[in-house]
């Protein structure tokens, strides 16, 4: 970022940001600040599938206009997503398992990874035919293909500084679904084997602005460098935006010690990064009065 920013902006601090989420409830409600029992985690997360499936129509399950004609080779490689800074599991149960085959979920917060392995488990052991309405509470919709072991999730507790998509290391609570050819296996042995098969999708949401210019840098060409298909692998940003006048701005919180930056200070890092924008779009019908949210596709 420019020096000014530097000079007259506190940098986050990892401990007071753990500690604040970690005050807050595991829930939609504590993840989104208060929004979470509205319709904002519905429309966030059909802005989220659509964006996605615009960029790589070949994630799309379900016949439709943007689904290829020419369906992927059976042989082809399980599409695999990171999900980081991911909470309670909200975007993996509610974007990423409706398109991808297996997710690595990254999350610092102990109660919040611990409530998403809750309800990874929960899904894993629901009886046969069992459901929910999707007007009920949503953390309790089971997770796509889990139960019926075609999807996997793989549990991680990491903060982003230290964290390195290429490289994963953390601490490896379990993993829930899919096994492929260890069926019986211990899942955390299983998860353990498939740490470094590298990702199509790295997703982060809401959780960039805990993270200073350095380590924002930092964590970019990581990811980048995680990519199984250059060609076609995708960084996603999706953070509000704080407001400019006509150069990169930032606004740091400290309630929960992060920066809200704008849109310019978004490109100016991943610029510093080497990653072109290939996409970008404001997500639309949220609530009035919020920060302006916004989808980067990078890579």
């Amino acid at each position: 970022m420019t020096a000014s920013l530097e000079q007259t902006l506190p940098e986050p601090d990892v401990e007071d940001g753990i500690k604040y989420w970690a005050s807050q409830p595991a829930s939609y409600d504590g993840v989104l600040g208060g929004f979470g029992n509205g319709t904002l985690p519905r429309v966030d997360a059909l802005g989220s599938r659509q964006f996605l499936q615009h960029l790589l129509p070949e994630l799309c399950t379900v016949p439709s206009a943007i689904r290829p004609l020419t369906a992927p080779s059976p042989s082809a490689r399980r599409p695999r997503a990171l999900d980081v800074g991911a909470g309670v599991g909200r975007v993996t149960s509610d974007v990423l398992l409706h398109l991808f085959a297996d997710v690595l979920l990254v999350e610092p917060v102990a109660p919040f990874v611990a409530e998403a392995l809750r309800r990874g488990r929960a899904s894993e052991a629901l009886p046969a035919g069992a459901s929910i309405a999707l007007d009920e509470n949503p953390m309790a919709v089971p997770w796509k293909g889990v139960r019926a072991r075609t999807t996997s999730v793989t549990f991680v507790q990491a903060t982003l500084q230290e964290f390195d998509p290429a490289r994963p290391k953390g601490r490896v609570l379990g993993r829930v679904g899919y096994e492929g050819n260890a069926e019986g296996a211990d899942a955390t042995a299983v998860a353990l084997e498939d740490l470094d098969s590298g990702f199509d999708v790295v997703w982060c949401q809401w959780c960039l602005g805990a993270l200073s210019d350095p380590d924002l840098v930092a964590f970019f060409k990581r990811s980048k460098a995680a990519f199984r298909d250059p060609a076609r692998g995708l960084i996603v940003v999706k953070e509000n935006l704080c407001s400019e006048t006509g150069s990169p701005r930032a606004v740091f919180d400290e309630s929960d010690s992060s920066l809200t930056r704008s849109d310019l200070a978004w490109k100016q890092s991943f610029a510093e990064a080497g990653l072109r924008i290939v996409h970008e779009q404001v997500q639309e019908g949220f609530p009035e009065g919020l920060y302006t949210v916004k989808m980067y596709a990078l890579r």
